[in-house]
């Protein structure tokens, strides 16, 4: 018995001493930007005091352009230099299009990775780099008839779902602008790259502020609805005289959420 209050009179020093020292210790904002109460959140929300649509006002959270604030660098088993062959060529790039080696971009849900034989159908043409680590590396694959094993940059969760397709078709082949541009609007300047890199977060916040600030939420024809602020902010869809007013998008969770 002597032992056992022993023991809980023990328990509650070291109780009564982590409370001590969590009230004592000095708070710090978390270094994630996406993290409720960091240094960029609370900016972000002084801008919104300021008025205006409560998305666009965390624009500066979610548009954070830091790749170490959004990811890890990724190590790759070839370190594909993205800057020879997407680069500018007074640069010593080969402006080479990114659709060209992320062929399903503009048919599919996903850009997709170059097998290794459309490596091995340039490179075997290109004798004056042939002894380059990089290809002897490519080559030893390819001799081997292995796939190289890739790894994923930009990796979204399984419960959203993202249309290259959709965007590459509007924004490339409709409204006609340049690839690296809209290709680096989510993944960054790629052509001043080796390795690829993590460069926006990618996060929920970072589509619907892309789509209200491109993209405005219309009634039945194409007539733009006031208070599009309303509309971003997720809320259930008004019913006006001749029914419910639909959106693409913002306010039907299972256009991104199959």
């Amino acid at each position: 018995m002597h032992s056992f209050l022993r023991l809980s009179f023990l328990l509650l020093e070291f109780f009564v001493a982590g409370i001590s020292y969590a009230t004592d210790a000095p708070q710090s904002d978390p270094a994630d930007p996406g993290v409720e109460g960091s240094a960029i959140d609370k900016a972000a929300k002084e801008k919104s005091d300021g008025g205006g649509s409560a998305f666009s006002a965390w624009e500066s959270k979610y548009f954070a352009s830091d790749p170490d604030n959004v990811g890890p660098a990724v190590k790759q088993p070839i370190e594909f230099p993205h800057f020879r062959h997407a680069g500018d060529h007074d640069k010593g790039g080969m402006e080479i299009n990114c659709m060209y080696c992320h062929t399903y971009a503009r048919r599919s849900l996903v850009a997709g990775i170059p097998p290794v034989q459309k490596c091995i159908g340039c490179h075997q043409s290109i004798d004056s780099v042939r002894d380059k680590p990089r290809i002897k590396k490519l080559f030893a694959y390819w001799d081997a008839k292995k796939a190289i094993p890739w790894k994923k940059v930009h990796d979204l969760p399984d419960f959203v779902r993202f249309s290259h397709e959709r965007h590459i078709q509007r924004f490339i082949f409709q409204l006609n602008r340049p690839v690296q541009e809209v290709c680096g609007y989510c993944h960054g300047d790629v052509k001043t790259m080796t390795v690829a890199r993590r460069q926006k977060l990618l996060s929920m916040g970072f589509c619907v502020t892309c789509h209200e600030i491109n993209h405005p939420v219309t009634a039945p024809g194409g007539t733009p609805i006031g208070n599009q602020a309303y509309w971003y902010g997720m809320r259930k869809p008004v019913i006006g005289a001749s029914g419910i007013l639909k959106a693409q998008g913002p306010n039907d969770c299972s256009v991104c959420h199959k």
